[in-house]
This record gives structure tokens, sequence and C-alpha cells, in this order.
């Protein structure tokens, strides 16, 4: 098969973007051709596909991608491709990756009725509609189950289009044989002892990801715990926000922000807990990374994928609406209790028999199902 993918922007460090190359190089190894659109590419370029950055012009967001599906849709009309496979929602998708949540579920609830008069608003919802409106033929790779719900509520999708995907996660994030002398080793580099505490928070965006209620956790921890308490911030964003949050909370010296990182999986292997207290979050894709490395989590259930945290019985989902104190609350208690070994078993017991590594061959199944 003959394939175009197209995605506004291209970055090695993000869900959606590492579920792209996933599901692109799946199809390149069974012997399709895949040519890759976008308007935006940062890191290597992959020799198997054939990338094609569209410049747009625009002083916005919503302008940019306005000229970047016209330019990508007039650029593609005469290659004759047998499928064009989007992961941004856009008008043309025979078929979709849903990684994003219900745009218009967010603005009707979580939006005064001013907001849905802006062109912002007005554009996103024509983007969403054209991929999930009842008379349009999209078929759409879905998952989060949850969503499915939230994005017929709003357009009345026939259930035939929705295809659930299991979740992706990479092999190489299960803790390995030495395991410990990678957690020795990267504690012994960042100058964190045995008796004192590693958390993690790992994900660009940080304020969907919720670093903002991590800090104020952190800083409402008893004086002696506080003292054995890091922080490690891996993730592509904005940090200054969050540098002055934590000089205000006085707990700077405990926080390390180290962008975007290729060696996620040290991390993960070396912290004692990962703490994803998110906004909103589609699905979670670092939860599952962190339980099949042996590393307990917390997170809020509003994530698609806490529920496996619950099922691995490995960390503590809080339930919504989300409540600062018991957060601050939740934290102290484990780690003045520590049922961290227990979770780490529980985790790792749990990546020996968990469905959660088929998402890229269950994909391209499908795309090869539509030819």
């Amino acid at each position: 098969m003959k394939l175009a993918f197209c995605l506004f922007k291209y970055f090695p460090y993000g869900g959606l973007q590492r579920d792209f190359m996933r599901i692109a190089k799946e199809c390149v190894r069974r012997g399709h051709s895949v040519d890759v659109y976008t308007m935006q590419w940062d890191g290597e370029l992959d020799p198997a596909l054939a990338v094609t950055v569209i410049p747009v012009s625009g002083s916005q967001n919503r302008s940019r991608a306005k000229d970047f599906v016209k330019k990508f849709q007039s650029q593609i009309e005469c290659k004759n491709y047998d499928l064009v496979v989007g992961f941004n929602k856009m008008p043309g998708l025979d078929v979709y990756y849903a990684a994003d949540t219900c745009y218009q579920a967010k603005a009707q609830h979580q939006r005064g009725l001013w907001y849905r008069f802006t062109p912002r608003y007005r554009h996103l919802v024509a983007y969403e509609r054209a991929v999930f409106a009842a008379d349009i033929p999209t078929r759409i790779l879905l998952i989060s189950k949850a969503q499915q719900a939230e994005f017929q509520r709003h357009y009345n999708t026939p259930d035939n289009r929705f295809d659930l995907l299991p979740p992706g996660i990479a092999r190489d994030r299960i803790a390995p044989i030495n395991a410990h002398k990678i957690r020795t080793e990267l504690r012994t580099e960042f100058n964190i002892a045995d008796h004192e505490f590693l958390l993690l928070m790992v994900g660009s965006g940080f304020k969907t990801k919720g670093l903002d209620r991590t800090l104020l956790a952190i800083a409402a921890l008893p004086d002696d715990l506080k003292k054995r308490t890091h922080l490690i911030i891996i993730g592509q964003d904005h940090a200054e926000k969050f540098q002055r949050q934590a000089q205000r909370l006085a707990i700077s010296k405990q926080i390390r922000f180290l962008g975007g990182r290729d060696d996620v999986p040290r991390f993960l292997l070396a912290a004692d807990l990962l703490l994803h207290p998110a906004y909103n979050e589609n699905t979670g894709t670092v939860l599952l990374e962190a339980l099949v490395s042996g590393l307990p989590v917390i997170t809020t259930d509003v994530c698609g994928y806490a529920s496996y945290v619950n099922q691995a019985d490995a960390g503590v989902v809080l339930s919504s609406p989300f409540q600062q104190a018991k957060f601050n609350k939740t934290l102290i208690d484990v780690l003045s209790s520590s049922p961290l070994t227990q979770w780490q078993q529980n985790a790792l017991a749990f990546a020996q028999t968990a469905d959660i590594y088929s998402m890229p061959e269950r994909a391209a199944d499908i795309i090869e199902s539509l030819r």
C-alpha cells in the first residue's frame, strides 16, 4: 500500500509523535510505503520514511493549520495514495489516530458561553466535526474507550467507525536484568542517596500534566521528608513559570528540569515514584511505561490509562474532582508508610501478563484491512 501520514508537528518526546513513529515503522516493516507530511519536524529523520515539511504562513495556530491542510491536500491530490492517515483532527482523512480528547466536550463543560463565539472555537470544532460527523467516512483508531462516548454524544458517530486499540508500550521499557545497576548508577550521577526519595514527572505539557500540583505537594511535605525528597522533571516545555513557583515555595534546590531526553528508561528504573496528577489526559502512556519498569504511580482518574494502575495494584489513582489537600496527604502517606516495595513487585508482575504492547501491530492490521 502507498500511505500518506500527516501530523502538524513532530518532535521526539511527544506521546502522539512517538505513537505516530511506531505505527509508521510497523507499516514500513510490513512492506508498505509511508510518506509523511508535516509543518514542523524536530529530530532525526528516519531513512525508512519520506518526510515532506510543508512551509506554512499565518500568525496563529489555526491559520497555520488551515494553510497546512490546504497545501497538504494540494500536494497529495495526484499521488494516488491508498489511504491518508492523520494524527491531528483535520478534513480529508481516511484514518484518524485519536490521541486527543473531545474538544467539543471540553468547550461545553470547561469554558464559558462566550468562548463558543471565538474564531479558535469555530476552527477547532470544524476540524473535529470533519473527522467525527455521522456522515463522514473516516475510520477512527481509538486509544481510550471512555472517549468514544464523548465523541458520539456530540457528533453521533456510528459505532462501526471506531476501532479500540490496546496500549502500545515499547518493550524496552520493561525492567531489564541489570535494573538495579542502572538505578544505582543514575542515582549516583545525580547525587541521590539510597535513603532519599527520587520522584519523577515525565511528559511535555507541564501545565496539563499537573506539575503545579506536584510542586505544591512537595512543598507540603513535613520537613524531615522534604529534605530527603528530590523531583526530576523530563519533558520539552517552558519551565520558567514552574521554576518561579518552586522558588516561591522554597523547594528549588530539590527540583531539576532536564528537558526532553532519549534515556527516559534509566530514570524510570532509578526513581521511587512517578507523579502524574494530570488535569486531563486521553491516555497517559507514561503510566504504563512506569509500571512495566517497576515504578509505582500516583495519578488522577482523568487519565485514560489510570485504570491500569489500579489493575496492577501499583499505586494510587486520585478521584475527581481533584483536591490538592488529598494529593498532599497521599504523597505524605506513601513516603511515610513505604508501600513502594510491594507496589514495585506488583508492577513487575503486571508487566509480564498484561496485553499492553501491541498497539502498532493492531493499528497496522486495521490500516491493511481498509485497502
